[in-house]
């Protein structure tokens, strides 16, 4: 069975050291890419033994994830959304402030993919007659984790 793109959750933190992290779902999203392998290393094994094979072997692992989609507000047209706004701060900060937490999960998954990641803000923009667009892409520090959903 394939599943639906639009039914995956993601969720931010600003600060998911806290005793109860506060994770605010981002709203918007349009569409994601999650690419399994960003900021991968190797290194080349190859001796004469290879016998004109290549060789190497994996030395660091990475992974990003991107979100893409309208900039919203709440009812009143003036409150950010509590996920986005959470995005954009985190993408102000530096150095290890900047190390926020992103989750993500297939709506009918039980653990959620736990990442500490820093943020990079995309592009706002449209056209006449368009919304106005939102993107960010996150980063992965570390190893990815899971927690329960709750």
């Amino acid at each position: 069975m394939q599943i639906n793109a639009r039914d995956w959750l993601f969720e931010v933190s600003v600060d998911p050291s806290e005793a109860i992290p506060v994770w605010a779902q981002v709203g918007g999203v349009e569409s994601f890419t999650l690419s399994n392998s960003e900021g991968e290393e190797s290194t080349d094994t190859t001796t004469f033994a290879s016998d004109g094979n290549a060789e190497s072997q994996a030395m660091q692992r990475g992974a990003s994830l991107s979100l893409e989609g309208k900039l919203t507000r709440d009812a009143d047209g003036v409150t950010a959304d509590a996920g986005q706004a959470a995005v954009d701060e985190l993408a102000a900060l530096k150095g290890e402030a900047s190390l926020g937490g992103v989750r993500f999960r297939y709506t009918d998954d039980t653990e959620w993919t736990v990442w500490t990641a820093w943020v990079s803000k995309g592009d706002n923009g449209g056209g006449n007659n368009d919304k106005t667009s939102w993107s960010a892409s996150f980063t992965r520090s570390g190893a990815a984790s899971t927690a329960a959903v709750a």
